[in-house]
């Protein structure tokens, strides 16, 4: 019982002492950890207003906001440990460590998060336009973190990583909102060039897709030795570009023909 009594005295006593010695700076080490988390919950507030009044990409906005409140709470508790005398030295080893590791690991992976970042902010391209990238030609239908997804034309779903996306040559096809139709008629000599020309910009004004107020041009590109080139550029909303390049051919072939023109092989 004396035993009993004497080590419930002394661990008072440790108590009491540890108290005295250390007491004020655990209330000083909760004030600020009360006060941090307060802080750092109206920083998340006003960042997350920012953003949205800046229009940051919805993509973006989750990740910003969980870094920044990442990096907010390991100062907070970095700060707390070091009020109480906590050395962190051997932390900051094994996350020194540990994050040589994970870099090593991911770091395909982290080229794609950063060239998906870099799209998101500097957006070369939006959703639902049409590019040319990676040998793939089609419409944005989606664009994440680590790739980007086309439609082609043939309706073939591509999956681009944003890494190799965003550090090769990318063609914005609608970004100007109307894209150059190019394309060649050949025909022998017998055709008259001035009666040919004009038979083509008939059928162009008969076209409706494509537009009235561009510089749409026809003129003669070759003189080869069985024959003579033709050369149109007419200008189209990107989105209508293969509908009337069928459409114009039909147009011309049909008035060519009507008009008693020769075409080759016939």
């Amino acid at each position: 019982m004396k035993l009993q009594n004497y080590n419930l005295h002394d661990l008072y006593n440790a108590a009491y002492s540890w108290l005295l010695l250390r007491g004020s700076v655990l209330v000083i080490s909760i004030i600020v950890l009360l006060i941090g988390l307060r802080i750092i919950k109206f920083i998340g507030t006003r960042i997350r207003g920012r953003m949205t009044k800046r229009k940051v990409h919805s993509s973006l906005q989750p990740f910003f906001l969980s870094l920044a409140l990442t990096a907010l709470y390991i100062l907070l508790i970095i700060g707390v440990a070091a009020i109480n005398g906590i050395s962190i030295s051997a932390f900051n080893a094994v996350l020194g460590g540990f994050t040589v590791a994970v870099g090593l690991a991911l770091s395909g992976t982290f080229q794609n998060f950063a060239g998906g970042v870099l799209i998101l902010l500097l957006k070369p391209f939006e959703l639902d336009d049409n590019i040319v990238a990676q040998g793939q030609d089609g419409i944005v239908t989606s664009i994440q973190i680590f790739y980007t997804v086309l439609i082609t034309f043939d309706s073939k779903t591509v999956i681009i990583p944003n890494g190799k996306l965003f550090n090769e040559v990318i063609v914005n096809v609608t970004r100007e909102g109307k894209r150059r139709l190019d394309f060649e008629i050949k025909l022998g000599y017998a055709a008259d060039a001035e009666q040919v020309m004009a038979i083509i910009q008939d059928a162009i004004k008969n076209t409706p897709a494509i537009l009235a107020d561009a510089n749409n041009r026809v003129g003669i590109s070759a003189l080869e030795i069985d024959g003579v080139k033709f050369i149109v550029n007419v200008w189209v909303e990107p989105a209508n570009f293969l509908a009337t390049k069928l459409t114009l051919h039909n147009n011309i072939m049909k008035d060519l023909q009507s008009k008693g023109v020769k075409l080759p092989g016939t």
